[in-house]
This record gives structure tokens, sequence and C-alpha cells, in this order.
């Protein structure tokens, strides 16, 4: 069913939990849902493609969109900006589409502060050591990186009360199922269709 409003699905949780994994996957099961592209300035990791992945920039560049408040919400992370380009998900939102956006919960916050057509959804590791050896085994981080990362992870987890949902990435079957259920939930919301009672009285005349 079309929505006559879209909304922001928005899911963030620690560094390790699994965001980007379960998105992607998200993503090739739901030709429904869209993928909102964040803005970086830091470095591409391997395999990582411009304007799908990220949108690799420049501080300078990133500092001149801020001022122009071209961004929907951007944070500070682990020693490098990340924004949301604010035009396209306004834009897809109001034609009905489901737009998806992995954030860390710096920017979930923002946005949570500043609009209200969001559904937020906390992606939880089973345990924090499970956590710690999967930004381990991910190879792409110095030990201060994995350490500062870690760190943060447990501040991260103060948060979950902000959240609309929370989903335990155990296994990524699992937790795109749960994600995907709330989806359906939210899509069933009397205010996503403001012209619902006109479509049950068209058909019945029908």
């Amino acid at each position: 069913m079309k929505l006559s409003q879209g909304f922001l699905l928005v899911i963030s949780g620690p560094s390790g939990s699994g965001k980007g994994t379960v998105s992607h996957k998200l993503l090739s099961q739901n030709q429904d849902i869209i993928f909102s592209v964040s803005a970086t300035t830091r470095r591409p990791r391997v395999g990582e493609i411009d304007g799908e992945n990220y949108f690799f920039l420049e501080e300078e560049e990133f500092k001149d969109m801020t001022q122009n408040n071209e961004f929907l919400e951007y944070a500070f992370v682990h020693n490098n900006y990340y924004g949301t380009p604010r035009k396209f998900v306004l834009d897809e939102i109001d034609k009905g589409e489901i737009v998806l956006l992995e954030i860390d919960v710096q920017g979930a916050l923002q946005i949570k502060k500043n609009y209200k057509n969001v559904v937020f959804v906390f992606l939880l590791p089973p345990t924090m050591d499970e956590l710690r050896n999967r930004i381990v085994k991910r190879g792409t981080e110095s030990q201060e990186d994995i350490e500062r990362r870690f760190k943060n992870a447990f501040e991260e987890l103060n948060f979950v009360g902000e959240y609309d949902y929370f989903v335990v990435n155990d296994k990524v079957e699992n937790a795109v199922q749960n994600i995907e259920n709330i989806i359906e939930a939210e899509k069933l919301r009397v205010k996503r269709h403001s012209d619902i009672k006109n479509k049950i009285i068209s058909k019945e005349e029908d």
C-alpha cells in the first residue's frame, strides 16, 4: 500500500553493532526502501564508492554546507564529520517513500529534536564482548581507534531509551526480520494514510 506520506527510518547503534550489514540486507530484500547516502570527511575504506556508500568530502566543503543549512543533521564522531543531506530525504518522504538512514547516536538525537516524522531503531550487539570482537575483526582501525570506539559504545548504550524500538543483532537475518516487522507496523499507522477513508468508500462505490 502506497503511503500518503512516507517516513524516515533511522537505524543507529554502537560501532560494531552491524548497522551497515543489517542496512544492506534490509535494502536488498525491500525494493520500497530508499537509502539515504550520508556525507563524511573520513577517508574511504577499501571497496567504498563515493556517492554510493558515502559522499566523501573535504572538511572545508563540509563546513560550508553546514553554514548553508544543507544537512538534516551532522555530527563530529571518531575525529570525523558526518551529515545527512537535507533535500533528498525530505523530497522522498513527501513522495510517500520510506527513507533509511544509518547514522550514529549523536545524529539521531539531533533529528529527534527537530523532526517528528521519524521511526528510531537502536541496533544492539548480543554482548559487549561480541561487539569488541567485531570491531577487531574488521581490521580497518588501529588499536587506538578500537579502544576509542569500544569506550564510545558504552556511552552510546545510555541513549537506547531515546529510541522507539531496539533490535538485538545476534544473527543478521533475525535482525532484518525484526526491522521489517517494525516497518510493516509503521506503514499501517493512520497518520500515514490521510486518504484511507476515501479509498475505502471509493472501493464500495465501484
